[in-house]
């Protein structure tokens, strides 16, 4: 129930306001001046002040000031008998939502005082939220000690309060989305927008538009003016995900927003001002593209000012047991008991260290998701886990396993075939994708399938 506080030095008049508001199912309070409002406002929680402007010691519009020097948000309209254009143009330039004329009608009184009370919901609301993305992006939800991981959250903790593009490179799954999202929540530019881009999600001509915006009748179903997502993210930060599937043609273009700061819409003229931090993301290897002609070099330097390397999940297994746990308590209900908890065996973790994900940390979130689901009561066991992690176990080689005298020569190649058969195995035998498991290219793959006589 909203409380409204009435400010008036007119004895009757803030009773009588009262119990019309009363009956409409809001709180009031009174004060007969500004000093005794203010006091109030000190030590009990409002959602609205309405305000006379004529009174003694301290008038509406000083009360009003004072009010939106500690609370901006709270709304303030302003009521008075000796109202005019110079008073009402005063009130609004100094925050009050709207100024009224005495004698009012009752209803028109109530639709201000509703209307402002929702914009004002919506404004605490929005408040709420930020300040939960804002948590939920804290670089303490960054999940991960290694040494790896501690590297990235060095580099972006410091590059963070910058306005310095930030390149972000790792594999899918790695969580560069999650890495941009806590450097923009942790910059100067956290209270505007972040605006984020596929770049892989559209077709060149649709990507210029949604990036450029267009102008009305700029091509056939432009029935409208459409901002681009430049325009949409000035003064905060632009992330463009997968930049290295940017066409050529649109590189070019990005790079001259970059250098120029502005943006001219498809089918129009004019040069619009832009200002935004850059955060770019790729799974591929910039460098690599660029020697092969796929991009280019001056808007790799342009987006490379700070790197960050997200490694893969395989290469930090340390971190497992962490994520494990940050998943389990996420895909808990807020409802469920404490004693209701998923719990997960010891086997299965260990099962889920050895495991080489190749969807790297978003696979294990679904892993994680579908066990809590399947398991029984309350414990993720092996038996919950997909074969394919059973199995892993299986296909691990065992050293130990070697007999004593073994040559190094037999024992390095007995290795060698066992990793190219899994890796066969987890590419579904298409040798391109075992080839690239392997971190080898697939005319050497082919030569070796040859030399152990594995079946392609």
């Amino acid at each position: 129930m909203e409380n409204i506080l009435i400010v008036d030095d007119e004895k009757n008049y803030p009773m009588v306001i009262g119990e019309l508001l009363q009956e409409e199912g809001y709180t009031t309070c009174t004060a007969s001046n500004g000093m005794e409002a203010l006091d109030i406002l000190s030590h009990e929680f409002v959602d609205l002040v309405l305000t006379d402007v004529k009174m003694p010691g301290m008038d509406g519009i000083l009360l009003l000031e004072k009010i939106k020097a500690v609370n901006p948000d709270i709304p303030v309209i302003v009521m008075t008998a000796y109202g005019s254009v110079e008073k009402a143009v005063e009130a609004m330039h100094k925050g009050a939502y709207t100024f009224i004329l005495k004698p009012f009608e009752n209803q028109t009184l109530i639709a201000h005082i509703a209307k402002a009370i929702s914009v004002y919901r919506i404004v605490q609301e929005n408040k709420i939220l930020r300040e939960e993305i804002r948590t939920r992006y804290n670089f303490d939800n960054i999940i991960g000690k290694s040494k790896p991981m501690q590297e990235v959250y060095g580099i972006i903790k410091k590059v963070a309060p910058s306005s310095a593009s930030i390149l972000i490179e790792g594999e899918s799954g790695t969580g560069k989305e999650l890495v941009a999202k806590s450097i923009h929540y942790n910059s100067t530019r956290k209270d505007n927008a972040l605006i984020a881009v596929n770049c892989s999600a559209f077709a060149e001509t649709l990507l210029e538009s949604e990036l450029f915006g267009h102008e009305k009748g700029a091509f056939t179903g432009a029935a409208t003016m459409k901002k681009g997502r430049f325009e949409l993210a000035h003064k905060g930060s632009l992330f463009l995900d997968e930049i290295g599937e940017l066409p050529l043609a649109l590189q070019v273009k990005l790079l001259r927003v970059l250098q120029e700061k502005t943006v001219e819409r498809v089918g129009g003229t004019d040069s619009i001002p832009v200002d935004f931090r850059l955060i770019a993301a790729t799974n591929k290897d910039l460098e690599h593209e660029i020697r092969q002609g796929n991009f280019r070099e001056d808007l790799y330097y342009r987006l490379n000012v700070v790197k960050a390397v997200i490694p893969p999940l395989r290469k930090r297994p340390q971190d497992i047991p962490l994520l494990i746990n940050h998943f389990i308590d996420k895909y808990t209900p807020d409802s469920a008991r404490p004693d209701k908890r998923c719990e997960i065996d010891p086997h299965a973790v260990q099962l889920l260290c050895e495991y080489p994900w190749h969807g790297n940390v978003r696979e294990l979130e679904n892993m994680i998701e579908r066990s809590m689901i399947l398991c029984s009561d309350n414990i993720i066991t092996v038996s919950d886990l997909p074969q394919q992690v059973r199995q892993n176990k299986d296909n691990t080689v065992n050293l130990e396993g070697i007999p004593e005298g073994a040559g190094l020569v037999e024992t390095l190649a007995a290795v060698e075939k066992k990793m190219i058969q899994q890796a066969m195995k987890r590419s579904g035998n298409v040798q391109t994708k075992a080839a690239e498991l392997l971190g080898i290219g697939k005319s050497g793959l082919n030569q070796k399938l040859k030399k152990f006589n594995i079946d392609k």
